[in-house]
């Protein structure tokens, strides 16, 4: 079957938010992190000017934990940042860094796109079971006599993370619904390049008369991005992230790069173990959803450098579709 990727078609290109952060620092200044954005950018804009109609989403894991421990640092003064919150905040703040350095990369290519940052609200289910299992960790470690006082005043769970201390566990429920995928999808129309789903997007829950309320809960960032490449009916689910391309057995004498495989093929590594959970397991996940749902489609997985390589076929990354 002939895949769909000529120039017209629809991409999501999932950013980590890991990759706004370089030499594996804890956290990073804003004028780091957009130069560091600057980098991505400039190789987004070189799909755009080929013609494809782009909607970008981001992971923001460190800077949440950033603004967290301010939070927390500041609490003798200033009112507690909840974590919904803290995941509006840096879907503005790294969507601004994502917005300005695309349009300047695309001044400078003399592409007159517009591109607009959506802060974005995700349908959760209340009755996920997510919400009785906490298994994400979030903000700073904490001695063990501040996390019992946390869990008292604040009716946190908390938990011993790796050895290093105690962190906050939070719920991580599965995305249902994207709350303005409608203006994401007129804006698309209007050739405008669109930057939503931040950090998973803000997890809420839709009430009896038909509003919405957020919760203090984490979505899985590669899973809304699938959600919302389903729902945009993309033609290609790009995940971007610090390595060039799949493989197997990682980091063993026996790692053998991934360069195209099927979605069949790549469930089958997936059962084998292949891929860990902290790691690249969640965006194959992801790959997976975004392919069970609709015939005809692809996803690629590469580093930032090779995104354009890939595109075009180049042997570049890891490319997986449904036959």
């Amino acid at each position: 079957m002939a895949h769909n990727t000529k120039p017209g078609g629809k991409i999501v290109v999932a950013i980590g938010g890991n990759s706004l952060i370089k030499n594996n620092k804890q956290s990073s200044g804003f004028q780091e992190q957009l130069e560091t954005a600057k980098e991505t950018t400039w190789h987004i804009a070189q799909i755009v000017s080929m013609g494809y109609r782009v909607v970008i989403t981001h992971g923001n894991g460190p800077q949440v934990g950033d603004i967290l421990i301010r939070s927390f640092l500041t609490r003798n003064l200033l009112p507690d940042i909840p974590l919904e919150l803290a995941n509006a905040i840096t879907q503005s703040e790294i969507g601004f860094m994502i917005q300005q350095s695309l349009k300047n990369a695309l001044i400078h290519n003399q592409c007159d796109a517009e591109v607009a940052t959506i802060v974005t609200q995700v349908v959760v289910d209340k009755k996920d079971r997510a919400f009785t299992h906490y298994t994400k960790p979030v903000g700073p470690f904490y001695s063990k006599k501040e996390a019992f006082a946390l869990q008292n005043e604040r009716k946190w769970t908390m938990r011993e993370d790796a050895g290093r201390g105690y962190r906050r566990m939070v719920s991580s429920p599965v995305p249902i619904r994207i709350v303005e995928i409608d203006a994401i999808r007129n804006l698309l129309k209007d050739n405008t390049i669109v930057i939503a789903g931040g950090g998973g997007g803000i997890p809420v829950i839709q009430i009896k008369d038909k509003s919405y309320s957020s919760v203090a809960a984490v979505i899985d960032k590669d899973l809304t991005s699938a959600l919302l490449a389903d729902e945009i009916d993309a033609d290609i689910f790009l995940i971007s992230t610090s390595i060039d391309r799949v493989y197997l057995n990682y980091n063993k004498p026996n790692q053998k790069p991934l360069i195209k495989t099927t979605l069949a093929q790549i469930k089958k590594y997936d059962k084998q173990g292949h891929f860990e959970s902290g790691s690249m397991g969640p965006k194959i996940m992801a790959a997976i959803k975004f392919l069970e749902a609709k015939t005809d489609r692809q996803v690629i997985i590469t580093n930032p450098e090779n995104i354009v390589r890939a595109i075009k076929n180049e042997r570049a990354g890891t490319r997986i579709t449904n036959d």
